[in-house]
């Protein structure tokens, strides 16, 4: 289906999900994540694509929430249709790799959902933030508790507490984005990087997402634990047999995705 916020393209495994709201900024509204939600379901179904890049335009990745839709809701309108919640999270829910390609601002909301992406590779112009307390209020996306998690309790409450925002380097340097790239080359290098992920078995490599975010949520022993629970399962794949077999007779694997 058409999309009036987000344009979809596809090279080869990958696909690119652009956010097109250029007069906002590329503002997060309820229409535009409703069409990425749409749009990252059919792609997780799509066993052509085995990985995902979102970007926004030069200017702005995405400037924030849209302000003027939410300023006059109420608290029970706010909890009753959950707000920020479902459809705004349905990056974190993707279960395929998935790239953030960032340039511009990357402030509010779409810090959030760069975050919620597995990395985020940035422009040299990248510039990213949690300014909501300047409008009254907190980060709603998960950016308290994403962004304390990448850079720290410090850093997190020193941008959060003051709206500040952090340039590209200070963020590759905190270990908010994966690396920093010039503006003429954010693109080719995400899709490179998202080319390699495509190339892998798309279990495997959804498998090792799962375990890397599992991380998080558990002790040290317990994610070890699950992480070897895992490790033992992929012995049941062809993928794993083939790579193996690949690797000993010098020659690049065909994974087969099973």
């Amino acid at each position: 289906m058409p999309y009036d916020n987000i344009e979809i393209t596809t090279d080869g495994g990958v696909a690119i999900i652009q956010l097109d709201r250029p007069k906002a900024l590329n503002a997060l509204n309820n229409k535009m994540m409703g069409e990425v939600a749409d749009a990252l379901t059919k792609l997780e179904k799509d066993d052509n694509i085995g990985c995902v890049i979102v970007t926004g335009s030069d200017k702005a990745f995405a400037a924030g929430a849209d302000i003027k839709e939410m300023q006059d809701t109420t608290y029970l309108y706010n909890y009753k249709h959950d707000d920020f919640g479902n459809k705004h999270c349905a990056i974190e829910r993707f279960r395929k790799p998935i790239i953030a390609a960032v340039s511009g601002y990357a402030l509010g909301g779409g810090c959030e959902i760069a975050m919620m992406c597995d990395f985020i590779i940035a422009a040299e112009t990248a510039k990213f933030g949690q300014p909501e307390i300047t409008l009254g209020v907190m980060p709603g996306m998960g950016g308290t508790q994403r962004l304390t998690k990448a850079v720290g309790k410090a850093k997190a409450m020193d941008m959060c507490l003051t709206g500040r925002m952090m340039l590209a380097e200070e963020a590759e340097r905190s270990g908010l984005v994966s690396r920093v790239v010039p503006l003429d080359d954010l693109m080719s290098t995400a899709k490179e990087a998202a080319h390699k992920i495509a190339a892998q078995s798309q279990p495997i490599a959804m498998m090792t997402k799962e375990t890397i975010n599992t991380s998080f949520d558990t002790t040290l022993t317990q994610g070890i634990q699950f992480e070897r629970r895992l490790f033992h399962s992929m012995f049941s794949t062809h993928d794993q047999k083939e790579g193996m077999s690949a690797f000993t007779e010098k020659r690049k694997p065909h994974f087969k995705n099973k």
